[in-house]
């Protein structure tokens, strides 16, 4: 019962848009699990609604975040075919509470994940392509007052994503020192590098892909892995517009309309 309430909660605010108290204050921080259940029970929602899942995204790559949260690994959210956003296109403030965005590096696979005792050697093997990403991140949770709890029910506080338009192999770049470069509104705010990413995105990537495994519910080809954030996040709102650039990777923008 707790878990079909509180994914109702938090399914009604995707759809109102009225942000919810946090939920940890029902469930505390500890039960991990039982967060997931939540989010998995929005995903199967979801899906009888004709969603599709394309991917995974990443989340709490960063150990600075993690710290604030009080946990020792990322987290993960399921991708679906309607979050995604056109390249240099805009997208609605009505869709979303309180988006924040932050660049990635997005992979997608060309070979299933599927065996036990994945190594970094077979994340390599199984990416076919990178692309320069944008993620658009939103809670549910009034404030963003999130624990780590509140986030994975929240399905990672995901929201929708952008996908640059300049595929590149791992080996046409550097995946760890990749330099990347975010403007709003043409003014710089910030700037990141791959190994901000749990060391590096094939590392988070490597993480995710273990984790599918032991829920049995492994990554497949053709599937798109946002690896997480190479850079701080930041919040946006109506007539922004956002350009993350990457070297080599190029890069990837969207304007925010009301």
């Amino acid at each position: 019962m707790e878990v079909k309430h509180i994914s109702e909660k938090i399914r009604n605010a995707y759809t109102s848009r009225i942000p919810i108290s946090p939920i940890s204050e029902e469930i505390g921080i500890e039960d991990l699990s039982l967060a997931y259940e939540i989010q998995n029970s929005i995903t199967e929602f979801r899906l009888k609604q004709g969603a599709k899942i394309i991917g995974k995204k990443i989340g709490l790559t960063s150990k600075a975040i993690q710290q604030e949260l009080g946990v020792d690994q990322p987290d993960f959210g399921i991708l679906f075919h309607d979050m995604e956003v056109l390249n240099g296109l805009s997208h609605s403030m009505k869709e979303m509470i309180q988006p924040r965005v932050e660049a990635e590096i997005a992979f997608v696979l060309s070979k299933d994940l599927d065996k036990d005792n994945l190594t970094i050697l077979d994340i390599i093997d199984a990416i076919d392509y990178a692309l320069p990403a944008i993620e658009i991140i939103d809670s549910r949770i009034a404030d963003w007052k999130i624990k780590i709890t509140d986030t994975i029910a929240d399905n990672a506080s995901s929201s929708h994503y952008v996908i640059g338009h300049t595929p590149k192999t791992i080996n046409q770049f550097d995946v760890v020192n990749t330099k990347m470069k975010m403007s709003i509104n043409g003014k710089l705010v910030t700037t990141g590098i791959g190994s901000a990413c749990l060391g590096s995105p094939l590392n988070a990537t490597l993480w995710l892909a273990q984790r599918m495994v032991q829920l049995g519910s492994p990554l497949k080809a053709g599937e798109l892995v946002l690896s997480g954030a190479v850079g701080p996040m930041f919040s946006v709102k109506a007539g922004d517009t956002v350009l993350a650039e990457f070297d080599v990777l190029g890069s990837v923008s969207i304007t925010f309309s009301e």
